[in-house]
């Protein structure tokens, strides 16, 4: 692969590649405070579910680097506060702070929060490559597969979620497609998933989003596979905003339709997917100097109904018809 890392930690620096400006330019981010952590976040200069996890996790940290022991418990409660506030939709964000949180309320230290950080960026590693090994058994020698969003090794640590199997079986010889929807209106799809397979040499073509129906209608997709940001109790999955369109007109053309769903990402809190908030994101990233100058609806992600799912590909292995399985045992949490 030849993908920048999203998240680079170097002598207990913090940098982040700024997405904005890819696939134009390679350019990170030193982020030294709460106030550039939670802009990063909130301006998507970092992005994915895991990766702001781990972004939030390494900052939180820092953070707190020079706080004295009176301070320290009060600081961080306000520190996590801001930055889950950063990005409400995503669950990693949340769960990576609390768990820095657990990890503070046992040892109030800088030292112990850096290492929480680290072992959630070198687990995040980890269930990417179990998540690529479940999955590999969908990508067969010709399969053509769609995406959306990015999934790649851009949104976490490495690999990605729903391009981890891509990249096992690229690396493995086995010849396949790849149909990478342009994902607007910020076009995550065009400027960062086509942009990243292309650069691990694998095939990927680039399409509108209001083209997927026809490539479906004609048969010119075998598999539709996708990240999230999450997963609720009962298998509903919360993704990039026309997530939904796909899984739909996956159900009516009999196309697969998996969902890759790190344990991370997997919310037992949240019983199902019309009970998370949705983010809506400014108008300015639909209204421009070609449009008309009108309101504009823009929420960030979409609900796929459970019975839309055919299965999630997780760091736990396969789970077919997630609606019907009970996740939080399979997940390990009861």
């Amino acid at each position: 692969m030849h993908v920048p890392s999203a998240i680079r930690w170097h002598n207990e620096c913090l940098e982040l590649l700024d997405q904005r400006a890819l696939p134009v330019e390679v350019v990170y981010l030193p982020i030294d405070s709460i106030e550039a952590a939670v802009t990063a976040i909130r301006t998507l200069a970092v992005r994915g579910a895991p990766a702001i996890g781990i972004a939030a996790a390494y900052a939180l940290a820092t953070s707190m680097r020079q706080v004295s022991q009176a301070r320290f418990a009060g600081s961080l409660d306000a520190h996590g506060s801001r930055l889950k506030a950063a990005r409400p939709t995503a669950v990693n964000l949340a769960w990576a702070v609390e768990r820095l949180q657990a990890r503070a309320a046992r040892e109030p230290s800088y030292a112990a929060l850096k290492a929480e950080a680290e072992a959630i960026h070198a687990e995040d590693r980890a269930i990417c490559r179990a998540i690529g090994e479940a999955g590999r058994a969908l990508i067969k020698p010709g399969t053509r597969v769609l995406t959306h969003c990015n999934a790649g090794a851009l949104a976490v640590s490495e690999l990605g979620t729903a391009t981890a199997p891509l990249y096992l079986s690229h690396a493995l010889g086995i010849p396949f497609k790849v149909y990478a929807d342009e994902t607007r209106p910020l076009l995550q799809g065009a400027r960062l998933t086509a942009w990243e397979l292309s650069q691990a040499g694998i095939d990927v073509t680039l399409l509108c989003d209001n083209a997927a129906a026809s490539l479906m209608a004609a048969g010119e997709i075998d598999l539709v596979l996708v990240g999230t940001d999450r997963v609720t109790n009962n298998g509903d999955v919360i993704n990039k905003i026309g997530t939904l369109n796909l899984a739909v007109l996956a159900w009516h053309f009999k196309v697969p339709f998996y969902v890759a769903c790190p344990s991370s990402t997997f919310d037992p809190n949240t019983a199902r997917g019309k009970d998370v908030t949705i983010e809506h994101r400014d108008a300015n990233e639909v209204v421009n100097t070609r449009t008309a100058q009108v309101p504009a609806y823009n929420p960030a992600f979409d609900v796929t109904p459970a019975g839309l799912v055919t299965g999630l590909v997780t760091d736990r292995g396969l789970i077919e018809a997630p609606g019907d399985s009970d996740l939080p045992r399979y997940f390990g949490l009861i």
